[in-house]
């Protein structure tokens, strides 16, 4: 996740806009998967006071923060194919060879975390649809600033950030 983040999400954002807006995707991206690993505490431990499984939490998070990132990449397929179909679909192919550790980093944890399987595959297949509805928009805002682009991006990358780095605590003393 931390090679996509520097190798791909902030060298894409960067070439698009200015170090300022690039940071303030960034940070926005790190406050949404705080605000989104809050509430999934609040909602966790009020479910499961008995049962902590820091695993089924942390594929949970993933999970959002899968679901966040998928957004702006649906939007550079969507945006590709506006520009054309060789790139789109390079970006498609591309971005589906991605996916596929994505959507394994967040069901292994759910699954060893006790979830059953059938929620797992629903869950991780959920989590893939907001890269259609963002292919959806790009296709449809062919058309959208550069510098709003840059920040989805920024976004995702901070986001993913904050998930590859997130201290997760297994009970372990």
């Amino acid at each position: 996740m931390v090679a996509i983040v520097c190798f791909e999400l902030i060298p894409e954002s960067l070439e698009l806009t200015n170090m300022g807006n690039v940071f303030l995707g960034i940070i926005l991206g790190v406050i949404g998967m705080l605000l989104c690993d809050n509430f999934v505490n609040q909602k966790y431990t009020k479910k499961h006071e008995k049962n902590n499984n820091s695993l089924l939490k942390t594929g949970i998070i993933v999970g959002i923060g899968l679901a966040i990132h998928n957004f702006p990449e649906g939007l550079a397929i969507g945006s590709g194919f506006e520009a054309s179909t060789k790139l789109g679909l390079a970006l498609a192919v591309a971005i589906l060879l991605h996916d596929i550790p994505e959507g394994i980093s967040m069901s292994v944890p759910m699954k060893s975390g006790g979830m059953k399987a059938s929620k797992v595959l629903f869950l991780t297949m959920i989590s893939g649809v907001t890269t259609g509805i963002g292919a959806f928009f790009g296709a449809i805002l062919g058309t959208i600033s550069e510098t709003v682009i840059a920040i989805c991006l920024a976004f995702a990358a901070g986001a993913m950030l904050y998930i590859a780095s997130r201290r997760i605590d297994t009970g372990v003393k």
